[in-house]
């Protein structure tokens, strides 16, 4: 079993920090045997917010987020 942990600073929007972030844990969540843990620190703490409205031309943060805790990754604030 791997154990990959994210460290996310950024927030969600106008910089594409937390985005790559996630999209690599969303890769690596499917992974046989991967355990993946997001902490999100500083400005990260804005990704968990619910009912966000990302910018045009933005992906979801929110849906990214909701998508790791489906496959039962571990999110801490």
């Amino acid at each position: 079993m791997v154990s990959v942990l994210f460290v996310l600073n950024d927030g969600p929007y106008g910089s594409e920090r937390s985005y790559n972030a996630l999209r690599h844990a969303l890769a690596v969540s499917k992974q046989e045997g991967a355990e993946v843990r997001l902490f999100l620190t500083a400005d990260a703490t804005a990704c968990a917010i619910a009912g966000q409205s990302p910018p045009v031309g933005y992906y979801s943060i929110e849906r990214m987020l909701k998508g790791l805790v489906a496959k039962k990754a571990s999110v801490g604030l």
